[in-house]
Formats: structure tokens, sequence, C-alpha cells
């Protein structure tokens, strides 16, 4: 069994996925990270050290890759960061795993998609969805018959947190994220195109700045002044009442698309960002029936399917599915997709996420912002080129 060693770009949040890669027994470990602040480096160092392992710190991340003779890098830095990152990195022939969205730009995902091709190096997207219990039993259920052809999907995303997640740093500047249909609708608009099995070919959508743009902000951009309560905490409500926001807020608190899909599906996707409760929730209707899911992962999480005509709306279906307990990590899908990025190393596996559907995500999301901010006007989202549709990322065909 080859022994496979992994560098992290970018230590802290979202960069902990990366622990769940850490498997000496199966051969795998963590031997470097890179980060541009000196805390967060060090803090990485120490919980490995913790763990009884030595990692390198880098400050910057093209000397890591440089020389620590990677196998394979676990992209976790800001979206803004994304295409410089991972393009180094498959220039280099270190294959990628790059936290979703892909890229903030059409160009700039086409270009790591372009990149990889060229330099024939694996890369995988950090959709952790594609690997979540409700989402794989959604799907299993449309592909069995049971509801028939599908005709609609959409799906409510309430985000209780979105002021605080989105809205306190870089994520609320367009500049940084595109819009927030990619730094939080990408993970939705894959789903809806995944169990669709198809993707948008063109989109319209309403939005607004409609509660945060005018709640008080901080003087300085960064988040160093305040505790982690005071960023992020349930006691921040009601919306309106909430202060120390970003400088920098010019992001949609609630967007709305309508996606027309390649064959046929119609399909709407709906996010607010100060709603009291958190949920995914997803509809899919087919010629023979409907299903429904609650809740994301927990115990509360099931999914519901009416297949029979009954005139009335009952909230229990004709059959429930209830999903099992969740374990750690986004409901258990993140040790489950880093798994599978060890595998696709390995070659025994082609994973679930595939780059072209991360890049197709992006552009729904990128051509729904534009038509928010351009009188809900309808756009065609680009199709890839021929050679990078049919391209294989995981080289393991």
């Amino acid at each position: 069994m080859k022994k496979l060693r992994l560098g992290v770009i970018g230590t802290c949040c979202r960069g902990k996925l990366a622990d769940w890669a850490h498997q000496k027994d199966n051969g795998v470990e963590i031997v470097a990270g890179a980060d541009i602040y000196n805390e967060q480096l060090q803090s990485f160092i120490n919980r490995y050290k913790e763990k009884g392992s030595s990692v390198n710190g880098y400050l910057d991340y093209r000397e890591m890759i440089e020389k620590e003779a990677l196998d394979g890098v676990i992209i976790t830095s800001p979206d803004f960061c994304h295409e410089e990152h991972a393009t180094f990195a498959l220039k280099n022939k270190v294959a990628v795993y790059l936290e979703k969205p892909i890229a903030i730009t059409l160009e700039g995902a086409d270009n790591i998609l372009q990149t990889a091709m060229d330099n024939k190096t694996r890369l995988m997207l950090g959709h952790n969805m594609r690997y979540m219990d409700f989402v794989l039993k959604m799907r299993e259920i449309i592909q069995s018959g049971m509801i028939g052809e599908v005709k609609a999907i959409w799906c409510r995303h309430f985000v209780s947190y979105g002021g605080d997640a989105y809205f306190r740093d870089w994520h609320a500047d367009r500049a940084k994220t595109g819009s927030l249909l990619l730094q939080k609708g990408a993970h939705d608009i894959d789903v809806i195109h995944w169990l669709a099995n198809s993707r948008t070919t063109r989109v319209s959508g309403i939005g607004s700045l409609s509660v945060y743009g005018n709640l008080p902000r901080r003087a300085n951009e960064k988040l160093d002044a305040l505790s982690i309560e005071e960023i992020w905490g349930k006691h921040h409500w009601p919306p309106e009442e909430q202060k120390d926001f970003s400088p920098f807020v010019n992001n949609e608190d609630i967007n709305m698309v309508n996606l027309q899909l390649a064959n046929g599906v119609h399909a709407s996707y709906m996010q607010c960002h100060y709603t009291p409760d958190s949920c995914r929730n997803y509809t899919v209707i087919g010629t023979r029936g409907r299903i429904e899911n609650y809740g994301d992962y927990g115990e509360n999480c099931r999914i519901q399917v009416w297949t029979r005509r009954i005139d009335r709306f009952d909230i229990e279906g004709d059959i429930t599915y209830r999903m099992p307990e969740p374990g750690e990590g986004h409901g258990g899908a993140d040790p489950v997709i880093i798994n599978s990025f060890i595998d696709m190393l390995r070659g025994t596996e082609v994973p679930n996420s595939t780059p072209q559907a991360a890049r197709y995500a992006v552009a729904a999301g990128i051509m729904g912002a534009k038509s928010i901010r351009n009188n809900s006007m309808p756009y065609d989202v680009p199709a890839l080129s021929e050679e990078l549709e049919n391209f294989d990322f995981s080289l393991n065909k």
C-alpha cells in the first residue's frame, strides 16, 4: 500500500478538515501546512504535536509544495485564493483536494480544470453534501423510479447563523466571494444538479441586501478584537439588533434563483441569512410522486415520500425514511469525503464529487447573481469545452 504525504493550505477553521486525513495506520500522514498567519500556523503545529506527530509549517504555500514532495494537498483557503493555490499545486504535479466553491469567477474555475488536465494531475472538489446520508437516500429513491421521472426540484435554505458566518468577515464582500450563491449556495445548486442528473443552462433571480446592509459595522476589517462569543452566538437575535459587521458588506442576504436544466427539469433555490431556524429543505417532484427532506442530519432528519393522491397535505408521507445517527464533521460527511480523496489518490475510487459538477454549480451561481444585480435579466450558463467536459480528473478510468 502506497504511503501518502499530504499538506494543507489554510490551516485553521475549515482547514481542520485535513485532520481526518491523518491516518498513520492507513499509511497517510499530514506532514506540512501553510498559512499566512503565524498564530494559526502554530496552532496547527501544536494540534498535530498533541496527536504525537511532527509537522512542518510554512508562511509561503509555494515553499511547502516545492520542498515537501507531497502526494496531495488539501486547500481550504478563502474562496478568492482558490485559483492561485490550486493552479500552483497542479502545475507542480501535486494532486488537489479543493474546498468548494471551486473559484469565484468562471474564468478562474475553467483555468483550474484546464491546468489539471494539461498537467494530468488529480483534482477533487470538496462538495461534501454528496456524501451526506439524506442526499444519498434521496438520490437512491429517485434512481429506484419510486416517484417516476423527475420534473421539478426546489430548495429552501434557512440560515439562522448567516449574520455571524457571512457578514462579519470577508464573506460579506462580493469582491472576495462573488456572491453567497457561490460560497453557501454552491452546495445546494450542486445537489439540485445531482438529484436531477443534469445542469443549469439558464438562470434568473431576485435578491437584495435587505437586513444587514444598514446595521452597525466595525472600523477595521480584522476580527481580532472580538471574542468568539461575540463573533458567533444564538444570542445574536433579532437580526436588526446585531452589530460589529464587516466594514465591507455588499453581498445579498436573500437570494432566489430559478434554474432551467438541460434535461428539462425546472428548479429553484431560495436562500435567506436571517431566519430563526436553520435547515436545507429539498422537494423533488416526479411524475409518480414527491419526496421532501426535513433536516440535514441528526435525530430529526427524515425523508417523506408521497406516492398516492390524497388531495390534502399530510406531514407524514406514505413512506418515511429516518436517517442514522450523525457522525462528526457535517453529519459524518467530512471523514467520508476525505477518505474518498485518499482512495482517489490510490487509484481505487472515482469520487461522487467531480470538478465539472463543481464548475457548473459555481457557473449557475455566478450567472444567478448577475441576474439579481441586473433587474432579473435571464442569462445562459456557458458550457465547458467538450474536452474538459469528458476529462476524468480522478485519472482512474
